[in-house]
């Protein structure tokens, strides 16, 4: 800048000229001073609040208000009668034509900010423009907070109509399934018990952990390090290659024959089991909706089947609850295959979204800038410890992954009995540790900034000397107390289906008055946490498995990415039906290809037992995602006249 003003300018500084006179020499002086008093006028101070310019923007939303409050009817709890008070006094106006506003109108819910605004200048008249946009304002505020309900709305129906009745509640409630007592004195005892004698553990055996440390306050654990045999990759690869090189169709074939899975697709209007033709069709639109190449792409790859025929079964045998079933068979077969044992007994698992770039418009697309540019969607797998992807779902980009964890554990289909769920640090709440204990599962995430979690004690602090310095709360069990049966009457709705828990915890996660019931379930959440915590910091075993869910989580989105590499990627539906068609379409193929890898490795592990030099505890370490022996890509020729059974396997490739 310096060279600019010296290649065009002299510099009066430098150079000893007067200063008035170089900038005469550049603007004439009364176009300087016009200039600025009009940048002392468009300046703002510090302070300045915008609501000073709303009073302009008003005739705009008057195009909306008036046809907004005369269809929609709200409800509230007497707390906000005056909010509704005003609702009906504006709405009254705009129906009378009428442009003052009552002298005895309510003002007694408008903030302090809208206050300085609502007078004119007299100071007794109402401002009709700011006092109408300050009611507008705190009725959204309301809305979103649950404090009112907009009746006939899904969305923003009264929270009470979301949950069993009170009378309902007191029938069913001695046959619940919640995992705790109906008691809340029974219930605190408990959970105090619980708390302090890991408390008390801890503090006499703090210095026994390994790669546990605390200086000045800050918590901090060393990095696992890696467990996994070095010969372990050599097996793997060892029993890979004798697997048989396969084409995808032929895979999904064999497998169709084997599970039978693709007789769940029943005709949406008759439940009409497919006949052989259809199951073909069925296996075709399958790889052209969980590859994402497309129908149309798939007609023109596959001799013999046109764009028609697959769109007809997409649309009638390709429903929701057909993906569904078809997907619980493979899942409940490969479950009881011996080998999957040696990964897990299928009472864990864990749950990551796969973020997706979306190519068009849709009214379920997100921006999040931590996943780059671009706005796209998320899908939510759950996976098993037997390497199973057994539920999924589509949810925002910017939705916390922690509000959809118990609808994948409470709503699945399959034979898994889940016990105990790991997840990353997005997918816990304090709200969510509650709940499920309420529901009766562990819950074992892998928190990122364990150093700034904050742990809570029943009692005080100071009985825990060596870990008074992490204590940093004291849980409130008065509001725990007041609101325990309500809490109970939340879980048991969710149990038994009344309400997802998604739907639930999402508005109780984005109410910014936080009433008493989602404040009493942080508080049980936040006991939960800390005896979790408390356990993690103990346990190094407990941290590895919570590593290796993970891990087995990150692989299968590996293979998902591998399979669904049509359209670069990208989903190009514009429906949330849609779009969850077609990852349910993915996920059959992801555990189509697990049943076939792990009935395959079987047959290998047993001829390397039979050559002998065979370590048993090495298979513990491999995994049913391989896919360098499949070939995804080409033309695709679906052969149902060779049979395959369980008896009649491919033959392994032992050159």
């Amino acid at each position: 800048m310096q060279k600019c003003w010296n290649s065009k300018f002299p510099n009066p500084k430098r150079e000893g000229l007067d200063v008035f006179e170089v900038l005469e020499s550049v603007i004439e002086w009364n176009s300087f001073v016009s200039s600025v008093e009009e940048a002392q006028e468009l300046a703002r101070p510090v302070d300045y609040d915008y609501l000073d310019l709303l009073k302009k923007r008003f005739y705009s939303l008057r195009k909306y208000t008036p046809t907004l409050l005369r269809v929609l009817e709200f409800h509230s709890t007497k707390s906000n009668e005056s909010l509704l008070q005003a609702v009906g006094i504006i709405r009254e106006m705009n129906d009378s034509g009428k442009r003052r506003v009552p002298v005895e109108a309510p003002i007694d819910f408008v903030s302090n900010r809208w206050k300085k605004h609502l007078y004119e200048d007299d100071g007794t008249t109402i401002n009709r423009h700011y006092y109408e946009m300050a009611v507008l304002t705190e009725l959204r505020e309301h809305v979103r907070a649950g404090d009112i309900s907009i009746v006939g709305s899904r969305q923003y129906r009264d929270f009470e109509e979301y949950l069993f009745s009170e009378d309902n509640w007191n029938q069913s409630k001695e046959s619940t399934r919640l995992s705790v007592s109906l008691s809340f004195e029974e219930y605190m005892i408990e959970r105090t018990k619980s708390l302090h004698e890991r408390l008390k553990w801890l503090s006499v055996n703090w210095d026994k952990l390994d790669g546990v440390s605390l200086k000045e306050g800050k918590l901090s654990i060393s990095r696992l390090e890696k467990d996994v045999p070095e010969e372990a990759k050599k097996f793997s690869a060892s029993l890979y290659q004798m697997l048989p090189r396969i084409k995808l169709t032929d895979l999904l074939m064999d497998v169709a024959q084997i599970t039978g899975f693709h007789e769940q697709f029943t005709h949406a209007s008759n439940n009409r089991k497919p006949d052989k033709e259809e199951g073909i069709i069925i296996m075709a639109a399958l790889l052209g909706m969980g590859m994402n190449i497309g129908l149309s792409k798939m007609a023109e790859a596959t001799p013999g089947l046109t764009y028609k025929q697959l769109a007809n079964v997409a649309q009638w045998r390709m429903h929701e609850d057909a993906m569904n079933k078809a997907q619980a068979v493979l899942v409940n077969f490969h479950h009881k295959l011996e080998l999957s044992s040696y990964w897990g007994d299928g009472t864990t698992s864990s749950s990551d979204g796969m973020r997706m770039q979306l190519g068009v418009a849709s009214l379920h697309a997100d921006a999040n800038p931590h996943y780059g540019t671009g706005k796209g969607t998320t899908i939510y797998r759950f996976t098993s410890d037997q390497y199973s992807s057994y539920y999924t779902k589509i949810i925002h980009t910017n939705s916390r992954d922690a509000i959809h964890v118990l609808d994948g554990l409470l709503h699945h289909e399959t034979d898994l009995n889940i016990e105990e769920h790991f997840t990353d640090t997005a997918g816990y709440t304090d709200q969510i540790f509650g709940l499920t204990h309420l529901l009766g599962f562990k819950f074992a995430p892998r928190i990122r900034d364990l150093s700034d979690s904050k742990l809570f004690t029943v009692d005080k602090a100071s009985e825990y000397p060596k870990l008074e310095s992490i204590l940093r709360g004291q849980i409130n069990k008065k509001v725990i107390k007041e609101n325990y049966e309500d809490v109970l009457r939340l879980a048991h709705s969710i149990r038994e289906g009344t309400v997802s828990a998604s739907l639930i915890m999402g508005k109780l996660g984005s109410y910014s008055r936080q009433n008493s019931l989602a404040t009493a379930l942080r508080e049980m959440g936040r006991i939960e946490k800390t005896i979790f915590i408390l356990n993690y910091l103990s346990s190094e075993s407990l941290r590895r498995k919570i590593q290796k869910g993970l891990n087995k989580g990150e692989a299968m989105n590996g293979l998902a990415r591998a399979i669904f590499f049509g359209k670069q990627g990208e989903l190009r539906e514009r429906t949330l039906q849609h779009q969850l068609q077609r990852t349910s379409a993915l996920n059959i193929l992801i555990n189509a290809i697990s049943v076939w890898n792990t009935l395959h490795l079987t047959k290998a592990v047993a001829h390397q037992k039979s050559v002998g030099d065979f370590n048993e505890d090495l298979l513990h370490h491999t995994s049913p995602l391989g896919w360098e022996h499949i070939n995804l890509l080409g033309e695709y020729h679906f052969n149902s006249e060779k049979v395959v059974s369980v008896d009649s396997l491919r033959s392994l490739n032992l050159s």
